[in-house]
């Protein structure tokens, strides 16, 4: 790996970790490997918002599918 290469990925590294410092700070409930793939998304063109609503809906659809299973 060049020098150039190895300052890039010790970057990004870096980013990374700011990002989900800032994440657990806001209690988002991401962890770094999600976080990492939303950053990608979000780098190739998608929506940040549009994520944002995906992800609640998924929770509340993931919420809802558990409330429905929890045995009473």
């Amino acid at each position: 790996m060049s020098s150039r290469e190895a300052d890039r990925t010790s970057s990004a590294q870096q980013t990374l970790d700011v990002l989900h410092d800032i994440s657990q700070l806001l209690n988002t409930q991401l962890d770094r490997e999600t976080l990492a793939t939303c950053v990608s998304m979000i780098e190739s063109g998608v929506n940040p918002e549009a994520l944002a609503t995906v992800i609640k809906e998924l929770r509340r659809e993931n919420a809802s599918y558990s409330t429905a299973r929890s045995p009473e």
